[in-house]
């Protein structure tokens, strides 16, 4: 995937969500709560994919714990 197109945020901000992108990736830095997803943009990949079960989000960013 092209890390470039979308460039992950350093500082996040919670209440700028993505109108339409349900998330359910609670581990996520980028998860905000309620399903939703507060990454400045998102990147699925990759270029091809036959099923759903095939893509993922590179903007995926594991959240800090402790």
């Amino acid at each position: 995937m092209d890390e470039k197109k979308c460039q992950k945020d350093k500082d996040i901000d919670m209440s700028k969500h993505i109108k339409g992108i349900v998330c359910d990736v609670k581990n996520c830095a980028y998860h905000a709560g309620q399903n939703s997803c507060c990454a400045g943009c998102i990147s699925v990949g990759p270029r091809e994919a036959s099923c759903s079960a095939n893509t993922n989000c590179a903007t995926f960013k594991p959240r800090e714990c402790c």
